[in-house]
This record gives structure tokens, C-alpha cells and sequence, in this order.
């Protein structure tokens, strides 16, 4: 016999206060794979001006890579990748029921993790522009 939940308007964004790490660790892996399905176009598109030759390849990174915001934006794209790998491999392991009981804490230390390595990786990527 199944039941039935009241879980409320889907509209009513006063919610969020009441979700778990479950809830929070499905919306970021949602969110981070658009970011990454959305970097495809922008990766595809840089790419695509290799098909003019190599300088003007070379020409079009050295200019992305020039430019500070397009570091800050690289680093955002690593913290989404990681985040989205971590918790990916999070899944699999529930998934085949690994780690049932300890849910929140493997987010946590997912996030933990990917704040860890974003902020050791930073000095790298800011390293050339100049600052």
C-alpha cells in the first residue's frame, strides 16, 4: 500500500530553511552539471578558432588568459568540476550502498574537499595575470 506526503507547493521558496544535505547536495549536483553542460558551448566555441589557424588560436588564449575575470571564471569552473565529480562519485558509492548512514557527513566532506582544493588551487591561476 503506498502512501501519500503533503509536501507543499513546489513554488513556496520559504522551503528551503527545511532541506537536508540530501535536498542541498541534489540542487548543487543539478546546478553544477548545467554550469558544465552550459562551459561546453563556451570550450567549443574557443576551440572552434583553431579551425583558422594556429596563430589565431594562439592569439584568442592568450587573450582569454589575459584577462582577470576570465581566471576568476576559471576557478569558479573548478570548483563547480570538483564539486560535481565529488559528489558524483558520493552517488555511485550510495548507489551501491556504501556509506548509507553517513549521507550528509560524505556531503559535507565533499564540500569541504572541493573548498579545499579550489582555495590551493587559486595562487595558480592567478599567478600570471599580473596582480
Amino acid at each position: 500500500m503506498s502512501q501519500s506526503y503533503n509536501r507543499g507547493a513546489v513554488e513556496d521558496f520559504g522551503r528551503w530553511r527545511e532541506f537536508s544535505a540530501g535536498m542541498w547536495a541534489w540542487i548543487f549536483h543539478k546546478f553544477t552539471g548545467w554550469v558544465l553542460a552550459g562551459y561546453l558551448f563556451t570550450h567549443i566555441a574557443v576551440l572552434s578558432s583553431a579551425m583558422q589557424g594556429a596563430q589565431t588560436y594562439n592569439e584568442t588564449l592568450q587573450g582569454l588568459e589575459g584577462l582577470f575575470v576570465v581566471r576568476i571564471l576559471e576557478i569558479g569552473l573548478l570548483a563547480v568540476a570538483v564539486f560535481h565529480i565529488l559528489n558524483g562519485i558520493r552517488l555511485l558509492m550510495v548507489d551501491l550502498g556504501v556509506g548509507l548512514e553517513a549521507q550528509d557527513k560524505s556531503f559535507y566532506a565533499s564540500m569541504v574537499l572541493t573548498g579545499a582544493i579550489v582555495v590551493a588551487s587559486v595562487p595558480t591561476f592567478l599567478s600570471e595575470v599580473g596582480i
